[in-house]
């Protein structure tokens, strides 16, 4: 295991700093003292998790410009993007606050007996939720505060009543170290132990698979591609006594578009479709990756779909992405499209720029039976482009879906009016999604309480489970059933002992 990473300049490439990985015995210590926070933190009060996580927003937005500038060092991502991320930390941190305090981590069933023989006589029950333990927490990339140190993972988990260990991600490594420093202060100021948020770093894969291995960690929640969550999450089934691990992994965001929906608003959906494409330089897990077209004819003969793809090549043109958050990336996006054409797309957009430098926008075209075929199509591209799929009908564009197997989002344009062959697409989208949307585009993830950011593998381990919004409290819970208890204990009607 290496003994030493660098921070870089994501824009040059420069060296930032050289840091020291964290060894076995820092991640043994790091776990230990998460198990021995336990006891205190699981038996807090909401109003004691709320005062928390609010000092730590505060904490967050009282270092802004220092914490902004040093991410946009490392990321790219460029000055007003990462100050509205910092906003919605901050904001996410507040929300799950504002939950704990109002007892939702507490909340229980109370079923009083029922005299008789059963089934229909039953002993007094109550069910109530506690925390698992000690959270192994992995930050993303590409969002180096609302997925990372102290992103919504770190917020729900501590609300829930559990330590975090967090492993940093090696993209931004002195960002995190400036953030943890504000937690571990903060956490000094409330008189609560160090052990409560823990964080191990380095580049090495060791780090995090040792984390994960730990005995002392009960649960693993990660953001990252779909390969490195897959060894993790057979690294949690495998240990002596497995741990859920809730994975939110690659996505290619399917967009429907109906053919009249095109007609009416073509132009304006493909401007909006550029700019979600580009976005970040294409850096978003919900970046919209194919684009499922069924064929449409306009009164004058001409393909409904040929026109708006070629609308599309030209809003795409116009974007300029920034640098990619690392070289790594930048190689990964460059080594897809070369995938494609190995794969048959034609290449709709293409302007190869130097590896050294930010990346050209991409567009690609295929059949819906080259796409079924053939499972390269299939994976993500991480980075500014999006591949057409063609389809001959509603029909064959519900195979393209079944094709996809798993995604964060499913966009259908052109759903308004019910209809047998929208019900099919609606129903083929909620299938494969966690979330469907009919209007706008799926880049951005509203912290709400019906959020749903998770879908069927491999856009996530669990498809159950939410990474964003207030259900992601639920990952770090689970259910207890009280039979018979003592007065004294059903008294406390969930509150923690």
């Amino acid at each position: 295991m290496s003994t030493t990473f660098s921070s870089y300049n994501a824009r040059t490439g420069e060296v930032l700093s050289t840091l020291n990985a964290s060894t076995a015995q820092d991640i043994d210590a790091a776990c230990t003292a998460a198990a021995a926070a336990f006891p205190l933190w699981q038996a807090s009060s909401g109003a004691q998790r709320a005062t928390l996580l609010r000092a730590l927003a505060q904490g967050l937005e009282t270092e802004r410009e220092a914490l902004i500038a040093l991410a946009d060092q490392e990321t790219a991502l460029g000055l007003p993007r990462l100050s509205g991320e910092l906003d919605r930390t901050a904001f996410q941190l507040r929300r799950f606050a504002d939950i704990a305090e109002r007892g939702v981590p507490f909340e229980f069933v109370d079923d009083p007996a029922v005299a008789g023989a059963p089934p229909a006589g039953h002993p007094a029950m109550q069910r109530w939720s506690v925390p698992l333990g000690p959270v192994a927490m992995y930050a993303a990339s590409n969002f180096p505060f609302a997925f990372s140190v102290l992103g919504g993972d770190t917020a729900s988990a501590l609300a829930a009543g559990c330590p975090v260990v967090v492993k940093a991600h090696p993209g931004h490594p002195r960002l995190s170290r400036q953030v943890f420093d504000i937690i571990q202060r903060t956490l000094s100021a409330q008189g609560l132990p160090a052990g409560l948020v823990g964080m191990v770093q380095g580049i090495s894969n060791e780090v995090g698979v040792q984390l994960v291995r730990h005995p002392a960690i009960a649960a693993a929640a990660f953001t990252g591609s779909t390969r490195g969550g897959a060894a993790l999450s057979a690294e949690a089934a495998a240990r002596p006594r497995p741990i859920p691990f809730y994975g939110e992994l690659g996505s290619i965001n399917p967009v429907i578009a109906l053919p009249a929906e095109l007609q009416a608003k073509g132009a304006d959906l493909a401007t909006a479709l550029a700019g979600s494409i580009a976005l970040g330089s294409g850096q978003f897990c919900t970046n919209p990756g194919v684009i499922v077209l069924i064929d449409g004819l306009l009164p004058d003969g001409k393909s409904i779909n040929d026109g708006f793809v070629a609308q599309l090549a030209q809003a795409l043109g116009g974007q300029k992405p920034h640098a990619m958050l690392t070289q790594g990336m930048r190689k990964n996006f460059a080594a897809g499209v070369e995938h494609w054409a190995e794969a048959g797309a034609t290449l709709v957009l293409h302007q190869p720029a130097p590896l050294e430098q930010p990346p050209h926008p991409e567009l690609a075209q295929v059949t819906a039976a080259q796409f079924i075929a053939k499972s390269v199509l299939r994976e993500e591209v991480f980075g500014p482009s999006s591949l057409v799929v063609r389809a001959a009908s509603a029909a064959e564009a519900l195979q393209v879906l079944q094709a996809v197997g798993g995604s964060l989002t499913v966009t259908v344009w052109g759903a308004q009016a019910e209809s047998a062959e929208v019900q099919s697409l609606v129903r083929g989208a909620m299938a494969i999604a966690g979330r469907v949307l009919f209007a706008g585009v799926p880049t951005g993830v509203a912290v709400t309480a019906a959020q749903q950011h998770g879908g069927p593998w491999p856009s996530s381990s669990r498809p159950e489970s939410t990474s964003v919004g207030d259900a992601a409290l639920a990952r770090f819970l689970r259910p207890v059933a009280l039979q018979d208890a003592p007065a004294w204990l059903t008294a406390r009607q969930g509150r923690p002992l």
